[in-house]
């Protein structure tokens, strides 16, 4: 099973000479040296002493004590025979908690820092949640406590979603610490069992009984396979599946996660399952449950700056000081991953806040971690060894990430002896020592009367830095112009693999994008990747240029990551004389900034007026009341769109307004009020029903908007008004009007 990393780690002095060409080889281009999980996970049992057992540096299977036979799927005892263990639920819970706290009880925020682990509790912040209602509609929770609703009825099964770096498997963490701790008030510390399994860590395990036995409980534990079997068949028992994303078997349709997912095993078992939001497991029936991670706000990002980094006031305001004003980062330092990298590094005086690029952010960190290692050997007491550079290492560790992330069956963990002879054990041992590469003890469990055996194996810190090194080899990979990218690959899940390549390189981030383009599904990630570029070749341009021909959506729903990066590629368009044919804001809408003249978007971030713009469509949440200021600047901003042509608004109640400015010249203006058959254009200055011509009077008007006071009459918008206030009622947005009324 799995377990934080060890406190300290021996280092082998590197030459200085030797140091210089890593870190030269690992920065990008313009860059100086100076998320998971921000848990770093090796692999333990822990004895029945408490003692922990951790990874070693041996690679060979070494024996490990056991009381006696463990049984297996094919060999279980009778059920009539009794277990040899007396109060065997006590044990079972006693055991639990001994590797629940070896877990949460060694977090480490910063690769390369081993000295100053915490317990979960003390770094744990919480993020933003939200809760699918409906199909596409998300409501915001309070806590991470609100989780499993109160109510009867509701799903025993929650999917927690999240982007890479958002703090999944922290929170699942912070579960088990309330769990093992009865916290006070925690729904988790209530079920009379909870086990976090990391899915990583399952590949060929037949059952969830078999899972708890080899991953969760101590290697000299005394429970028997059976007696687990009996103890979870009879509790109220809550089960954690951590990296759902990272799961050996997930295509294996007869795996025992997904048929307990389906409800065909373990109906009594509340589960919760963490997974990128990329990789949803298929077929989830309708009771299922879905929760979202949406991040750190900045109320969050100064919460963790004071809890972990510093109490300074002064200290604290500079580090939040650039999150701000650097667009960039406070896209990035939505994730809490790179929001901790980012207040650790900047609070010992790195200059990550004049990063412009996610490639930037990304090979600046890594750069600070090489220097840091750096600093700690050169004043180690030993004589830095003579050691002979070799050419080829960094290319092997590319090569061996990229074809591992990119394989139909992703391989995230190497044995150790494989990996050492591909890197050499002085390469090896550095990228240890410095923290990209964890180490993990991994038990086997073999036939009956075997004795279980363990052996070292080897991860990326997060699959993050797995993808920064593949693009490294990527962009080796398509200087040949026939290189064409494996159909398999799932391009959102790599999506940084693909962006790291665009801003490390440029005329094969060129190339990236080309390829991207040519693939049905490539238009996100060329959204994505195009801004990393720092020029647009002609080739790109043609690539953007189909791409904004046939329009351009900002969904609610898209991340932080995703809608800047649409926003940088419209802003490039227009710079580059690009046509951008539509651009649609799908309830992504929030207000109009009325000095500047951008749209803000409900993320908070902006979309300033675009030259080159055909077409403005927006539609707003259902049952919005757009105000009189709102609709002004609207408008303004439309003027600031040279080629704009039409102006739709959907789903709204628009103000009346007695004048519209001349300067819409020919722009058409469209209002779609979410009644079927009820839709108007601006003519003369006046809305005219789109598809009879007739007019709509500020009398008529006034009885669409319950604000003017009026008595409803019967005339021509009565039934209108009616149905419209009937469909809209509901929505979030009346609700929370008619809240702030009372």
């Amino acid at each position: 099973m799995s377990t934080m990393s060890p406190t300290s780690s021996s280092l082998m002095p590197i030459a200085p000479e030797l140091m210089g060409h890593l870190m030269n080889s690992m920065t990008p281009p313009g860059v100086n040296i100076a998320g998971s999980n921000n848990v770093v996970n090796i692999s333990c049992h822990v004895q029945s002493t408490g003692s922990v057992q951790l990874a070693t540096s041996s690679s060979q299977l070494d024996p490990v004590p056991s009381p006696g036979p463990v049984p297996t799927p094919d060999h279980v005892p009778p059920p009539n025979q009794e277990s040899d263990v007396p109060d065997t639920m006590s044990t079972f819970i006693q055991e639990l908690k001994e590797t629940g706290k070896a877990l949460y009880d060694k977090i480490q925020p910063i690769p390369y820092i081993k000295d100053e682990l915490d317990s979960v509790d003390k770094v744990f912040i919480e993020v933003g949640l939200e809760r699918r209602v409906g199909k596409d509609s998300w409501k915001k929770l309070g806590s991470y406590h609100d989780i499993f609703p109160k109510e009867k009825g509701n799903p025993r099964i929650q999917i927690i979603e999240g982007d890479p770096g958002y703090g999944k498997s922290t929170l699942a963490l912070q579960m088990v610490y309330d769990w093992c701790n009865e916290v006070s008030g925690s729904p988790f510390s209530g079920p009379d069992i909870l086990i976090c399994l990391n899915l990583r860590q399952l590949k060929g395990i037949t059952s969830i009984a078999q899972a708890i036995k080899q991953c969760s409980l101590p290697f000299d534990s005394k429970l028997k396979l059976l007696d687990v079997e009996q103890l979870i068949s009879k509790s109220n028992i809550w089960v954690i599946f951590d990296a759902y994303d990272e799961y050996p078997d997930q295509h294996n349709k007869v795996n025992f996660v997904m048929q307990m997912l389906k409800g065909k095993i373990g109906q009594h078992v509340n589960i919760l399952l963490t997974t990128r939001s990329s990789c949803i497991p298929p077929a989830l029936g309708a009771r299922t449950g879905r929760i979202r991670l949406t991040g750190f706000d900045n109320a969050a990002q100064e919460r963790y700056i004071r809890k972990v980094v510093t109490g300074d006031d002064e200290v604290v305001k500079k580090v939040l000081k650039h999150l701000n004003i650097n667009p960039t980062l406070g896209v990035l330092c939505r994730a809490p991953l790179f929001s901790v990298m980012y207040a650790h590094l900047t609070h010992k005086g790195s200059m990550l806040h004049e990063i412009s690029s996610v490639t930037g952010f990304f090979g600046h960190m890594i750069s600070c971690f090489l220097s840091h290692t750096q600093n700690k050997l050169s004043g180690a007491d030993e004589s830095p060894e003579n050691l002979q550079t070799h050419a080829d290492t960094h290319a092997a560790l590319d090569k061996l990430a990229f074809e591992a992330l990119t394989s139909k069956m992703q391989q995230l963990v190497w044995d150790r002896t494989f990996f050492v002879g591909e890197l050499g054990e002085v390469f090896y041992k550095l990228y240890v020592d410095v923290g990209i590469l964890v180490e993990e003890k991994e038990t086997h469990i073999p036939a009956p009367g075997k004795v279980p055996q363990h052996k070292t194996v080897v991860r990326f810190y997060h699959k993050l830095f797995g993808e920064w090194y593949a693009a490294y080899h990527l962009i080796e990979c398509v200087k040949s112009r026939s290189y064409i990218l494996p159909e398999n690959i799932n391009l959102y899940d790599l999506k940084f693999l693909f962006m790291f390549a665009c801003g490390l390189d440029q005329p094969g981030g060129s190339q990236v994008i080309k390829l991207l383009g040519e693939r049905k599904d490539g238009a996100e990630s060329v959204v994505l990747c195009a801004p990393q570029l720092k020029e647009w070749s002609h080739d790109i341009q043609t690539t953007v240029r189909r791409i904004v021909s046939s329009g351009i959506d900002i969904y609610i729903s898209d991340s932080r990551l995703l809608q800047q990066s649409t926003i940088q590629l419209l802003e490039l368009a227009s710079q580059h004389k690009i046509p951008i044919s539509q651009v649609m804001l799908l309830e992504s809408f929030s207000s109009v900034d009325p000095d500047s003249l951008p749209l803000v978007l409900r993320s908070g971030l902006c979309l300033p007026p675009l030259s080159t713009l055909k077409e403005l469509v927006i539609w707003t949440e259902p049952g919005r009341e757009v105000t009189v200021d709102e609709w002004t600047g609207i408008l303004n901003y439309t003027n600031q769109c040279q080629l704009l042509k039409k102006l739709k608004l959907d789903l709204c109640l628009l103000p009346w307004m007695d004048s519209f400015p001349t300067s819409l010249g020919s722009v058409e203006v469209r209002w779609v009020t979410a009644i079927d058959g009820h839709e108007y254009t601006l003519q003369s200055g006046r809305w005219q029903n789109w598809r009879s011509g007739g007019i709509l009077t500020r009398g008529a008007y006034d009885d669409l908007n319950e604000d003017s006071g009026e008595i409803l009459t019967r005339g021509a918008y009565d039934d209108l008004v009616t149905k419209f206030r009937e469909r809209c009622s509901d929505t979030p947005w009346q609700e929370r009007r008619r809240a702030e009324r009372e």
